[in-house]
This record gives C-alpha cells, structure tokens and sequence, in this order.
C-alpha cells in the first residue's frame, strides 16, 4: 500500500483473538509553520549547542546516561540496553480493551492526533470491519501504545476509509480546574442575556468548515519574511492597530444581533 510519508510505528491492532497488522502516520504537519534557528547577529552563523558539565566542560556523547533524579541532586543511572529490556506487550501490539461513547471523554484530554492505516493487503479486510463496526456503533475504542519511551493511553475512531488514533493525557497528567475558576460566581448567568448569547449562537451557527479559518499570525510573519528578504536583513516594522474597546458586554451582545 502506498504512503506519503514513513511509518511512525509498525505492529498488531488486536480486538478480542483478531489481529491486523497496521502502521501509525503523523496527522499534523510541521513544516505548515514557519520555524527559525537561532543566529549570532554579528557574524550571520548558526548558533549550535553543546554537552557540557559544570567544572568539566564539553563532554563526548558516549559519556551520557539516562538519570532519574530519586532524591535532589541523587540520580540513578539508567542503560539504554535496560530501558530496551523493559518489553511492553503494548510496543507491538495495541490492544482495544474498551469501547465508550465519544461524549463520555471530556475534550481536555485529547492531546495529539495519528492516522491508522492498514500494513498490507492481507490487513485490510479486518480492518475495514473494526472500522464499519466503530462507526455504525458510534463507539470509541481505548487501549494503550507504547511509543517513544512512553506508554500512551489511546482513543481510536473512524476517519474517512482508516482509522483516526488520539493520544490522551493520563489522570495525573492534567491540572485541575477548580483553582482557576475559583473567582467565578456559582449564580446562573441573568436569563435577559442569556437568551441574548443563545439567540448569537443560533444566528452563527454552521457547518464546520476548517478551510474557512486561517492563522492570521503564520501568514503576517511569512510576509514579514518576505519583506525582509526585499530589504536584504534591514529591519522591517509592522505597525499593528489595537482593538477599540467598547462598552459594556450588554451593548456587545445587543450590538452583535
């Protein structure tokens, strides 16, 4: 099977005694945004960084260890041969254990998104069923993938003809809400202006169109880019206009219908 680009992992997505061979894709791009490297304005070269220890200096790289700090300033050391020795069922294999309904997990624990594709002819017939059956279910399956050094806990779900795969954040892993809305008031918003924002929401409400949305900052510095290179590294100014204020949020709202 053709791929546009090379697989992040390879192994076995296991329902119950069925497994398919199947491969993760990166479903993000990173070369959509302009990146920079850190430059030594005086001499125009590449600024690089080096290993080095306090009171030694720079270091060779067969010198450094993985440590986990046990105590402050203790560490234990770790070889790369016994972290590979740590074998996870999941490095191979992803193992759909539960199906829940895609409303019962809470946004905030999405993280990054993967395409799951089939590895080869031989897959496709099964994975198209794990799919069909995914979608007319309307479930969302969950297992666990190790990727990385670290064992994600995962969501799969129908997209398009494969499977979309998202990492979610463990428990421990995300802070919680109630320190920040602490200041909030518990009292219900006035219903005057709450049938005002419903009625806002109704009259903009539409189908979701990603392609109509587009990051007003990446293309305003893509045209700085392009103006410095016109000026040959002079410094180029943009001048940026501020937002008025207005009044209260009534007149917003009132103002917005």
């Amino acid at each position: 099977m053709p791929t546009v680009t090379r697989p992040l992992w390879r192994g076995q997505l296991r329902l119950s005694l069925v497994s398919i061979a199947v491969e993760l894709f990166t479903a993000t791009k990173a070369s959509a945004r302009p990146s920079f490297h850190q430059i030594h304005a005086p001499s125009g070269k590449r600024v690089h960084y080096e290993k080095v220890v306090d009171g030694i200096g720079r270091i060779p790289p067969e010198e450094i260890k993985k440590g986990y700090e046990y105590d402050k300033g203790d560490y234990v050391l770790l070889e790369d041969d016994e972290l590979d020795a740590v074998r996870l069922e999941t490095r191979k294999t992803l193992n759909l254990v539960q199906f829940v309904d895609e409303a019962e997990i809470p946004p905030l624990y999405y993280d990054s998104p993967y395409f799951i594709a089939p590895a080869d002819d031989l897959a496709e017939d099964a994975f198209r069923v794990i799919r069909d059956a995914l979608r007319q279910t309307k479930k969302i399956g969950l297992g666990q993938l190790a990727l990385r050094g670290k064992e994600y806990l995962v969501a799969i779900k129908p997209c398009g003809r494969g499977l979309l795969l998202e990492t979610l954040h463990y428990p421990d892993e995300l802070r919680s809400a109630e320190p920040f809305f602490a200041d909030v008031s518990k009292d219900p918003a006035e219903a005057d202006l709450l049938e005002v924002a419903m009625a806002l929401i109704e009259k903009k409400t539409a189908p979701f169109e990603p392609k109509a949305f587009t990051d007003h900052y990446q293309a305003a510095l893509r045209d700085l880019i392009a103006e410095k290179l016109k000026t040959k590294g002079r410094k180029v100014t943009i001048e940026e206009t501020a937002p008025a204020r207005t009044g209260s949020n009534v007149v917003d709202l009132m103002a917005a219908l």
